[in-house]
């Protein structure tokens, strides 16, 4: 047994129209995953299987996504220990401990490389920072995410498959871990 996170790129399923959370977890139990829990209304899933490939769990994740509410998401998984290793690794810890809403961390299916930052401060106009660590890009926004001209710039296309997360959302899921879980 281990501990997964799960993160939807989405939970917008059509105008109006959102993924309930216990949806969610009834899912998560249909694939036989146990313990399904939540964290906030967007789409983050903690949940106990047997050790499995990532691979293997994104994939059959996005197969019943696809089933249960009619559209495909990209789901991104981490086991547990890791997302505690991402979680430790902020680079901008102490600028998220001042405002968590101003830390986000954009999590990779497929790491990236160091040269990501370079590639796109042309769009740090507003004193943004970017930092790549452990293959997942890191962004300290100096005003609110959604008004940064590199928000819109940090696409599937350019970056591949992956989805942000805000500091306290890193944070509340670690401590979920750390408080209910298994961790090797």
């Amino acid at each position: 047994m281990q501990s997964y996170v799960a993160l939807l790129y989405s939970i917008v399923l059509a105008e109006g129209r959102r993924v309930v959370m216990a949806d969610l977890r009834a899912m998560a139990e249909r694939l036989g995953h146990r313990s399904p829990r939540t964290l906030v209304a967007t789409g983050n899933l903690v949940f106990e299987a047997d050790r499995t490939a990532v691979r293997d769990l994104e994939a059959k994740l996005e197969a019943a996504f696809a089933e249960t509410f009619g559209r495909h998401v990209d789901i991104i998984v981490r086991p547990g220990d890791d997302w505690l290793k991402l979680a430790a690794a902020n680079p901008f810890r102490d600028d998220g401990e001042e405002d968590g809403t101003r830390v986000h961390v954009r999590v990779m299916r497929d790491p990236l490389t160091g040269a990501v930052p370079s590639d796109f401060e042309r769009y740090c106009t507003a004193g943004e920072r970017l930092a790549v660590v452990d293959g997942h890009l890191w962004v300290h926004f100096t005003g609110q995410a959604s008004e940064s001209k590199l928000l819109g710039a940090l696409t599937k296309k350019r970056l591949g498959v992956g989805t942000f997360r805000n500091w306290n959302t890193v944070k509340g899921l670690a401590a979920m871990l750390r408080a209910y879980c298994i961790i090797p």
